[in-house]
């Protein structure tokens, strides 16, 4: 148990820092003219008020307490502000015509992201903003203590046809941006190129018929962005129906094809999981985990939207199916709703700050429950009823932005000590080894549901910060509200707290990928997305096509067998050889009883010699 535990920390930091790392870092520094009103404390903060008719205005803090008042458009001098948020209460506010203009004023990073850190954002870098845009868009990011930004790409637009990869464009710019600035890339897929898809099974939307054409195209990439692009998920939400509709089987036939075209396009590049979503089905993540897809991706990546009490459920859920390998956690948010009556769009005061205080708790309980990676979706812009985004248009913050720099900031490398044990399930306090400012620290979390309530420690806190990363007053015993605060301990405090260990790490499953990949191929209208299995027709005998692929460099002899419920009666060839970069399609023959109604498995079992071994799990439900 000692060594596997040894083996799973290895495997998380090598994944944390890449075997090929972005730029070497150093401590950020804001653009020349201050890109959306983002300051770092102790520079002389100047805003310009626009030319839009205004009268009268303030420029209040977060709390509302006023700082300057003047009247019509012009430059204003405010002089160096602590770290806050800002913003412009102007004429016309009350009617909700006037376009949002805040400012943000950061605590100015005391040392470089470490490589570690789990904090990281859902940028969209190449799908959001325009190529002369995304320098500004990566500076915010490093300025916010981000380690780790998730991008997006299309398959359509990068290989138009059939081997041809696009000419340089947006998404290779992202990527040298991002990379360039410090920051580690995680790119993800959404979709599969017309050219890709079979009209007779319906595939549009879906994972390619032919996983060699993933293979190829993921190879290529791999090639493509070597050194720039560190981690890549094959796919987007699969088991979701706007991402194809996908079974648990499905979702690791296609990840077992597109890792081994990943890697042999560079063997250093991190292969995620092909994120599965909120959902959690228990039918995909058993159908998912039947089909022992994790000696075939690096880290283990999913998505969670859930409501706070949930954090616990997709924890075990997750853990249970991610072999050991470290959880990146690649989209999760609690959004707020738009204001609908406002001409922008925008949230309400109320809103902006719950949006807040949320993101502070989304990271907490993240990593509490073994996220070692969490991307925040989303930093721009994004929503039609529900806000998602931290950033508008213009690059001016909300205030969970500045919460996003206190997480980078205070949070840094965090990992999960417990929570403190305490009768009252309303009180919240989760504890971190960390390092704010580069110190080795035990940082607390904490906050109360519902009514304030008392915290009273046993030891003293170096700091106190409030959801923003404002300093407050550091006392044994602080009032708590459902606004998040952080607490700055020594290191050595943590052995002074009460505190219930976090969720232990699964055990490591052991095993090797093998170049032999045996997929079913059956149209989407066969799919009951909800278990996870194919309809089948009861008393009749079906001829379900199974292929075969050797995607190795050496002709491969396989030897298959097939396992299933005794009523039925299921056979398939059991030999085969594939020359390599070859596929073989064998019929499985199906018969299932009259009277069946209950889903099954079927299982094929591919013996590849030389080549591992390969498995197939299917389920299917008679109609």
């Amino acid at each position: 148990m000692f060594s596997k535990r040894l083996g799973i920390m290895a495997i998380i930091v090598a994944v944390s820092y890449s075997i090929v790392s972005a730029a070497e870092r150093s401590i950020p520094k804001p653009l020349p003219g201050h890109p959306g009103n983002i300051f770092l404390a102790g520079e002389d903060v100047a805003v310009e008020i626009p030319d839009d008719g205004i009268g009268e205005w303030k420029i209040v803090d977060y709390d509302g307490k006023v700082l300057r008042e003047g009247r019509g458009a012009g430059r204003v001098e405010l002089g160096r502000l602590p770290v806050g948020y800002y913003a412009l209460v102007g004429e016309g506010s009350d009617t909700k015509e006037r376009k949002p203009l805040s400012i943000g004023v950061l605590a100015p990073l005391k040392a470089p992201t470490p490589e570690t850190s789990p904090v990281a954002c859902d940028v969209g870098m190449a799908w959001s903003y325009t190529e002369k845009e995304m320098p500004t868009v990566a500076n915010l990011c490093t300025l916010a203590g981000l380690n780790w930004v998730r991008d997006r790409f299309s398959w359509k637009d990068l290989e138009p046809s059939p081997g041809r990869l696009s000419e340089r464009g947006r998404y290779d710019v992202s990527a040298e941006v991002q990379e360039g600035a410090g920051l580690k890339v995680l790119q993800v897929n959404h979709n599969t190129p017309p050219w890709a898809w079979e009209w007779a099974y319906d595939q549009r939307g879906r994972f390619p018929p032919d996983l060699r054409d993933a293979y190829n195209f993921y190879r290529r990439v791999a090639q493509r962005w070597r050194g720039k692009i560190l981690a890549i998920e094959p796919w987007n939400e699969a088991d979701a129906w706007d991402f194809g509709y996908h079974t648990g089987s499905e979702i690791a036939t296609m990840q077992k094809a597109s890792y081994l075209g990943l890697k042999a396009g560079n063997p250093t590049l991190i292969v995620g999981q092909n994120a599965l979503s909120a959902l959690r089905r228990p039918t995909t993540l058993g159908d998912f985990h039947a089909n022992r897809a994790w000696p075939y991706f690096d880290t283990f990546n999913f998505h969670t939207y859930d409501p706070f009490f949930n954090y616990p459920g997709w924890g075990a859920a997750f853990r249970a199916v991610s072999a050991g390998r470290p959880m990146w956690l690649t989209e999760v948010n609690k959004p707020v709703p738009l204001d609908k009556t406002d001409k922008f769009r925008e949230p309400t005061r109320e809103n902006l700050r719950a949006q807040a205080d949320r993101l502070m708790i989304i990271y907490a309980l993240s990593f509490h429950e073994g996220s070692d990676m969490t991307f925040f979706f989303y930093l721009p812009e994004f929503g039609k009823d529900l806000q998602f985004g931290l950033l508008r248009p213009d690059f001016t913050p909300r205030p969970g932005f500045l919460t996003l720099a206190a997480v980078g900031r205070l949070l840094a490398d965090a990992r999960p000590l417990g929570r403190l044990n305490v009768e009252d399930q309303n009180l919240h306090v989760y504890a971190f080894r960390a390092k704010p400012d580069g110190q080795i620290r035990t940082v607390l979390v904490a906050w109360k549901d519902e009514q304030p309530a008392a915290l009273n420690l046993p030891v003293e806190p170096i700091a106190v910060y409030d959801v923003l990363g404002r300093e407050t007053a550091a006392r044994k015993s602080l009032e708590l509200s459902n606004s998040p605060v952080t607490l700055v301990l020594a290191e050595g405090d943590a052995a002074k707290l009460d505190l219930v260990p976090p969720p232990q790490k699964p055990d490591w499953l052991d095993g090797k990928p093998s170049p032999v990949v045996v997929q079913c191929l059956l149209p989407k209208k066969r799919v009951e997305l909800d278990k996870s299995a194919y309809r089948i027709v009861r008393g009749k005998t079906e001829r379900v096509p199974i292929y075969v692929y050797n995607f190795g460099t050496e002709p491969a002899e396989v030897r298959l067998s097939v396992k299933g419920p005794e009523s039925w009666d299921a056979s398939l060839a059991e030999s085969i050889g594939i020359a390599p970069g070859a596929r073989e399609m064998l019929p499985l023959s199906i018969s299932v009883p009259p009277a069946a109604e209950e889903i099954e498995t079927i299982i094929i079992e591919a013996d590849c010699g030389s080549a591992g071994e390969a498995v197939l799990s299917m389920r299917f439900l008679p109609k």
